[in-house]
């Protein structure tokens, strides 16, 4: 049973007992999710990459997210001044950054990361935001070849 401090939820993963320190506001929701504002982090396996980044009032909004610094050498992500107020953000270092994952159902050999909307956490101050990117490159990479490795090789070896 969840101390007075801690409150009891129910998520994509069963019920949970969730550190209120553990919830992270989301000012302007997320994506798709506007009308959802607080959320919290939970693991899917405690060696896993992956995690769920659950609503705290509907079970069902749960959307699977990972660090992309795991998979990626490099991945700039851009906040402007409004931004960062926003989050409160006074230094970097004070925030995590978390990509979506998509799992076409029965293939998980097609995960890929999503790269155009990285959710910017100030872990510091629980605040969170989705920030859309503008810049050139990818939209999505692969997760089990996030650099592009395997293209590269079957085009050095001629296949595609």
């Amino acid at each position: 049973m969840a101390s007075e401090k801690e409150i009891e939820i129910e998520t994509r993963l069963g019920r949970r007992i969730i550190d209120p320190d553990k919830i992270v506001h989301f000012p302007r929701g997320l994506a798709g999710f506007e009308e959802e504002h607080d959320f919290t982090l939970l693991p899917l396996r405690p060696d896993a990459p992956l995690l769920i980044l659950q609503s705290m009032t509907r079970p069902e909004v749960g959307l699977l997210v990972a660090d992309p610094y795991s998979f990626l050498s490099s991945y700039p992500v851009m906040l402007g001044e409004a931004e960062q107020k926003l989050l409160k953000l006074e230094k970097s270092e004070d925030s995590a950054i978390l990509v979506t994952v998509s799992i076409p159902a029965g293939r998980p050999e097609d995960a890929v990361l999503n790269l155009t909307g990285p959710i910017v956490i100030n872990y510091k101050d629980r605040l969170g935001l989705q920030v859309p990117q503008g810049f050139e490159g990818p939209a999505q990479v692969s997760m089990h070849d996030p650099e592009g490795k395997g293209a590269e090789k079957a085009a050095e070896s001629g296949h595609k």
